[in-house]
């Protein structure tokens, strides 16, 4: 007689309340439940029902390790040996205004790398790469794992996101915990990302994970738990990790929704644009070339970084994979080629001080509000909407002056957001403690 499938030896229901109940789950019941759901026999409610359970009775190191692995293997894990350039990537744990990701890879693309890089969508009230992406007309972010591959050979780069073939059941997954208030566990987020990132057939991956008022880890000790479980995932499969412990206390860079953000990369790119955005890609450019073995430290790395941009040969990089992705290469020579929202309005400062504190999931969530992102899984996203911040923590302001523009396309959507970001900034009558950049940086102990 055959052994029993999976199907006939677990009932989701009974692992749903064996997790409800802070049990520790059985490999076979965490793989019965992703190969389930990834083919369609378990449903959304009960999916729905087993992440709420772990995000509130957590999951153990060994169940965050078995569920990635499983994610991983419920779809195709690409070889990319043949390609002679050390494979590396980066990850951003979501934020609000974080778009470095289109900097990255054209940057480390032209340094020697290859970046094979598998993207998401917004997550609640972070901003996601595909939904940049796709504000560029044309850009097709849906390649098969053939044509991805063809992008990745002549360019040096590729941005997609998950196919049928790569990590399905993550793609399922990532969308459900979107609009069921399951975003916010670090097990969750550490089996989404490293299964996608490892399915990418990447030698090494450098993570930023954000730490503020604008992250799903508040708290730099919650950030830092997050990046060891992530380093200590990839070590494991054999990766070379590190984990960048960054500030999200505030909006990254000065734009806030999808176009606006993609010309604000494009400004980067030209040697322009925010310091803290260029900061930034700057260090994580940095830690992807050491990685990666084309620079011998980190000085090393970011000067070569610094060059690349300053050279243009960065954004003409971008320019070739923009083309290469079917999108129109002529944003990046005039960005009005991207939507543009219909009105703008001003939020104004109601009193002279300095800006003491933004509260940048606020700010966030007014992007959504506008249309920017997501509330519910079948919404789409108006890629022409957004903020963009005028004056950010410690800047001197004046009473009456613009903290930041609205930019929109419906009136009945103005209001709730403004109101969420004039609630967002405080003004205090001296500047506050200026917050680093990088809290810390958690190596793996390959490198």
């Amino acid at each position: 007689m055959s052994a029993p499938s999976a199907s006939n030896t677990f009932r989701a229901i009974d692992v749903i309340r064996k997790k409800r109940d802070g049990l520790e789950l059985l490999p076979a019941e965490i793989q019965y439940l992703v190969r389930g759901y990834s083919q369609g026999e378990i449903p959304d409610y009960q999916m729905s029902a087993w992440l709420m359970a772990s995000v509130l009775r957590g999951l153990s190191r060994v169940e965050t390790a078995v569920l990635t692995d499983a994610m991983l293997h419920s779809g195709e894990v690409l070889d990319l040996s043949d390609l002679p350039a050390k494979k590396v990537d980066k990850h951003s744990t979501g934020g609000v205004g974080d778009k470095t990701s289109l900097i990255l890879a054209p940057v480390a693309a032209v340094g020697g790398l290859a970046v094979p890089m598998i993207s998401g969508r917004g997550l609640g009230h972070t901003g996601g790469t595909l939904d940049k992406l796709e504000s560029i007309p044309g850009f097709n972010v849906n390649l098969s794992v053939a044509r991805f591959r063809k992008v990745l050979e002549e360019c040096g780069c590729a941005m997609i996101g998950q196919t049928a073939e790569i990590a399905p059941a993550d793609r399922k997954l990532y969308a459900l915990r979107d609009v069921t208030g399951t975003v916010e566990s670090p097990a969750l987020i550490c089996a989404s990302i490293m299964s996608k990132k490892l399915a990418e057939g990447i030698d090494a991956l450098v993570l930023d994970v954000k730490t503020g008022s604008g992250a799903f880890m508040k708290q730099v000790d919650d950030a830092a738990h997050l990046a060891e479980l992530m380093v200590e995932t990839g070590e494991r499969m054999g990766k070379k990790m590190v984990a960048l412990i960054t500030d999200m206390d505030q909006p990254l860079g000065q734009a806030v929704g999808n176009s606006l953000e993609v010309e604000e990369c494009i400004q980067i790119l030209r040697g322009e644009g925010p310091e803290d955005l260029r900061e930034l890609c700057l260090e994580l450019s940095a830690w992807m070339f050491y990685l990666g073995g084309v620079s011998a430290s980190i000085p090393q790395g970011r000067e070569k970084a610094e060059q690349i941009i300053r050279s243009g040969q960065a954004l003409e990089k971008f320019r070739e994979m923009t083309a290469m992705q079917g999108g129109d290469v002529g944003v990046i020579d005039n960005p009005k080629r991207l939507p543009q929202a219909r009105f703008r309005t001003d939020v104004l400062s109601p009193a002279a001080g300095y800006v003491a504190t933004i509260q940048c999931e606020q700010v966030g969530t007014a992007s959504v509000v506008l249309g920017g992102g997501r509330e519910r899984k079948e919404d789409s996203v108006d890629p022409a909407v957004g903020i963009v911040l005028h004056k950010k923590i410690g800047d001197k302001v004046v009473g009456g002056e613009p903290l930041c523009t609205i930019h929109y396309n419906f009136e009945a959507r103005l209001a709730s957001a403004k109101q969420l970001l004039e609630a967002s900034y405080q003004i205090a009558d001296a500047p506050p403690a200026k917050r680093p950049m990088v809290h810390r940086v958690i190596q793996g102990e390959k490198n």
